[in-house]
């Protein structure tokens, strides 16, 4: 079974959205452990954003509730399989700070679509409900091209 870790910036919008899908069909995915950090998150750990929250429950994703944010760790790059952020800001975050014998394990999430290699999932905390649903269709975009992307990466 593999590991996934979901990056964004402050681990309270994209990140956890990611999170949840992933969780949602962890098994079929063959995904052991799913979890997610933000590359610049707080010390003080936050629930999720509302109106992620909502996005997830209209689509029926399942969220605990005592779901809290977290940073990344040192320890995150031995300890998952596979690492993918939201956006290149994030990505050359990880990368700054991920030991060379684990920057393999680096990718944007939208690396996962064969016709979306480098494109971003973008920020929606600074706009409307809209923003969040759209992100939720490129999580579940990445997530149908899972399988077939885990079987190319290294």
């Amino acid at each position: 079974m593999q590991s996934l870790l979901l990056v964004c910036t402050a681990n309270i919008c994209r990140s956890p959205m990611a999170e949840a899908v992933f969780k949602a069909q962890a098994a079929a995915l063959g995904l052991g452990r799913v979890a997610s950090a933000g590359a610049r998150a707080s010390s003080r750990p936050q629930g999720m954003d509302a109106r992620a929250l909502a996005a997830l429950s209209r689509r029926k994703y399942p969220v605990d509730k005592k779901w809290r944010s977290r940073r990344v760790e040192v320890d995150d790059y031995l300890r998952f399989d596979h690492i993918l952020a939201m956006d290149q800001d994030n990505l050359q975050a990880l990368r700054r700070q991920c030991p060379p014998e684990h920057q393999h394990k680096l990718r944007l999430l939208m690396d996962l679509v064969p016709d979306r290699l480098g494109q971003e999932v973008p920020d929606p905390y600074f706009g409307s409900a809209v923003g969040f649903e759209n992100v939720l269709d490129l999580i579940e975009l990445a997530v149908r091209s899972w399988s077939t992307a885990r079987s190319g990466a290294r």
